[in-house]
């Protein structure tokens, strides 16, 4: 009778190793799955890429510029779109809701169809009285640095453009205008926004493209000096 433990004995295997093997496409599809799956989770709660699409933005943002924005700087969003749809399946909620600063550049709903996304800078805060004259804005009746401000055309008495207000912005939400202040449609068109209705707070530039005439891939270039750039 032998002494051996039944480990060492002739014949013995290991029983990891009778576990049969996954075929290479299986662990491809699987580990494709959990890359999907980590990729919506971050573009979800933390980090999600958009593109800049026109110019209200101008000289911050240029079209062509691709840019990453944080969800989680104002609260923790609770999804409720059903994914590559506009389908929303309940009303928004957000859980830790913070108010953003002024001059924050933001991703949010366009009020006046949730379906698309734009880009402003939060000019006016809650229970704040916001006024703009000859193109120069004033919060509680003094004149702010608007130093991010890039005007085209000189002042007029164009309304809402040039002058607006003075108005009182209700609780829970905030006034926001695009730097090209000439060229943009914001709250003062549109009216106030909705904090809830904020996607998040847009940081960095990550690629930038400018398009030739023809706007086709080739015809264009990179513009490597704003790939990056902190969005200030």
């Amino acid at each position: 009778m032998s002494n051996k433990p039944a480990e060492e004995t002739a014949g013995a295997k290991d029983p990891v190793s009778e576990k049969p093997k996954k075929g290479t496409v299986r662990e491809l599809l699987e580990a494709l799955v959990i890359a999907g799956l980590l990729a919506l989770f971050i573009r979800t709660f933390f980090v999600q890429a958009f593109k800049i699409p026109s110019g209200s933005m101008k000289e911050t943002l240029l079209i062509g510029d691709h840019i990453l924005v944080t969800k989680f700087s104002y609260g923790v969003h609770v999804p409720n779109e059903i994914i590559g749809t506009d389908i929303r399946l309940f009303s928004d909620y957000v859980f830790f809701q913070d108010v953003p600063e002024r001059f924050d550049v933001i991703v949010f709903k366009f009020p006046m169809d949730e379906s698309k996304d734009y880009i402003k800078r939060v000019i006016g805060l809650p229970g704040e009285i916001i006024e703009v004259r000859m193109q120069n804005v004033y919060i509680n009746g003094k004149k702010i640095d608007d130093i991010h401000a890039n005007h085209t055309q000189a002042p007029d008495n164009i309304e809402p453009r040039d002058n607006f207000g003075p108005i009182r912005i209700p609780e829970g939400h905030v006034f926001v205008m695009g730097d090209n202040r000439e060229n943009s449609q914001d709250s003062r068109f549109w009216g106030f926004l909705d904090i809830r209705k904020i996607r998040g707070k847009a940081q960095r530039i990550y690629w930038s493209w400018k398009s030739g005439l023809s706007g086709g891939f080739l015809d264009g270039e990179v513009r490597w000096g704003r790939i990056f750039d902190a969005i200030e």
